[in-house]
């Protein structure tokens, strides 16, 4: 399965009438969070292909329509799937493709601001995923292939400010559950000295920003 990954900010390589000649061998598209809806329906449209997204710290103007029980007025089945075509998996489990994707998304809290979480939120979050996880190593052999944040984990292509910090509870996710990949967003890359890929267990972690395409027959991933 060829993915494209994307995070906070809307690259002219995919946003352009020649996205279905760059992108055709696509398979799925993976959002990382802050990034308009209508981008997200644009690549919908025109790959149709699945897309699946977790809300960053920004553009959350439609948040409370993804997130079930947010909204006592909108059913949870339609709040998992909106007007863009893309599926929410913030704090769910789901699969596609054969693959299994858990999402978490949102920041370290830094201001009191929406879908920021303090450490001990997120490991509340993480409780979420659980029961679906255990059932996925009791039939599927595995727990999940994909963790898709917002954030980072801690000390993996985070930063000094208090906004930018990655969190603990992603170090301990990767040690118990053991995925494939952790694909982030949040850190925006403005070197290209700057680090995209990591290897933390063994997990790659991948930093989306902008885009990135990762082609998950490669047995042991770009590194």
């Amino acid at each position: 399965m060829k993915i494209l990954c994307i995070s906070d900010q809307i690259d002219p390589l995919v946003y352009t009438n020649s996205i279905r000649e760059r992108f055709r061998d696509i398979d799925l598209i993976l959002s990382a969070g802050d990034l308009p809806m209508d981008y997200l329906e644009f690549i919908v449209s025109s790959l149709n292909k699945p897309l699946l997204f977790v809300f960053g710290n920004h553009n959350l103007e439609e948040l409370k329509i993804y997130k079930p029980g947010e909204d006592f007025f909108l059913p949870p089945e339609e709040a998992i799937i909106h007007g863009s075509g893309a599926t929410h998996i913030g704090s769910r489990v789901v699969t596609e493709g054969g693959m299994i994707f858990a999402g978490l998304g949102g920041s370290m809290r830094y201001n009191k601001g929406e879908n920021q979480y303090t450490e001990f939120q997120m490991n509340l979050e993480i409780l979420k995923l659980l029961p679906k996880l255990i059932i996925n190593r009791v039939f599927r052999g595995r727990y999940l292939d994909v963790l898709l944040t917002h954030a980072s984990p801690q000390g993996v292509h985070d930063r000094e400010d208090r906004c930018h910090w990655g969190f603990k509870a992603f170090l301990r996710f990767i040690r118990l559950f053991k995925p494939r990949y952790l694909i982030h967003g949040h850190i925006h890359l403005y070197d290209l000295s700057d680090v995209r890929l990591t290897r933390y267990e063994n997990t790659l972690v991948i930093n989306a920003y902008s885009h990135y395409v990762i082609d998950t027959e490669e047995k042991n991933g770009p590194l």
